[in-house]
């Protein structure tokens, strides 16, 4: 089971995708169009062609979840976009990626406004030993 928390990144891929694509065709996306690399625990969010459904990928440091959840029925009308045309994925916050799950405007949620944003750990020991030197 996969728990959506605050401090998860979680990537949306703006451009819709192929879901005959499987793990390794997904984390071969992530690192060549998204320049992320898969095994990093961010969580990414792809939308299918037809918009009826959606997948998510993540890495736990065992192996990857691969999730699919299609719409009965309608659309995933609601779709992130970038700031520039050029942005090939969008930032969502955990709360924000619910409401999309939910087949929602993740942009309309009205949540409090992040006061201090959390660092993943990774990020937070790297701040923490560059602050020491």
């Amino acid at each position: 089971m996969i728990q959506l928390t605050a401090q998860m990144r979680i990537l949306v891929a703006l451009e819709p995708v192929d879901f005959r694509r499987g793990i390794d065709g997904l984390c071969r996306l992530c690192r060549h169009e998204l320049s992320t690399d898969p095994l990093s625990g961010t969580v990414f969010v792809f939308r299918s062609r037809t918009g009826t459904a959606l997948r998510i990928l993540a890495y736990d440091g065992q192996g990857f979840w691969l999730c699919t959840k299609r719409l009965s029925e309608g659309r995933f009308r609601h779709w992130p976009r970038g700031a520039v045309l050029e942005d090939r994925a969008r930032e969502l916050l955990a709360h924000e990626l619910q409401v999309l799950l939910a087949a929602g405007n993740p942009e309309a949620t009205q949540a409090a406004p992040l006061w201090r944003p959390i660092m993943p750990a990774a990020a937070d020991v790297a701040a923490w030993s560059a602050a020491a030197e």
